[in-house]
């Protein structure tokens, strides 16, 4: 069973979550839901520091037992920082989507793309569509 949708956060229609750091950088990974239904996840690519990404492009790439997804890039900026802990225990994903299970903090270039995201009740409405 999915774990609540933290309201601090902001929801793609891709699943992926984004924590406003509140400093002009966000902390981004995918949802618990996601993480859910790609099952064990076994390998974690990770963008370049520094790596510029656009809203909606993929950034990442997650590895499960049974499948391989792109992360899209919920906002557009720089990756600054990745979750390296990830490389060699990417399970942290499943376990923990939301906290330790992050992927990677970006600058923002546009703090107003962050309007485009689903709040976490909305993105628990969109779930329940997926699912019907």
């Amino acid at each position: 069973m999915s774990k609540p949708n933290p309201a601090n956060r902001l929801y793609s229609k891709d699943h992926e979550w984004l924590k406003d750091n509140g400093d002009g950088t966000a902390t981004v990974g995918i949802t618990d839901y996601a993480q859910e239904m790609l099952t064990d996840i076994v390998f974690v690519e990770l963008p370049d520091i520094g790596k510029k990404v656009t809203q909606g492009e993929p950034m990442a790439v997650v590895e499960s037992v049974k499948s391989v997804s792109d992360v899209y890039a919920p906002v557009s900026g720089e990756i600054m920082e990745t979750n390296k802990i990830l490389e060699e225990t990417p399970e942290l994903i499943n376990q923990d989507a939301f906290g330790e299970g992050w992927i990677a903090k970006i600058r923002l270039t546009d703090p107003q793309e962050m309007k485009s995201l689903l709040d976490a009740s909305n993105y628990e409405k969109l779930i329940q569509e997926e699912k019907n």
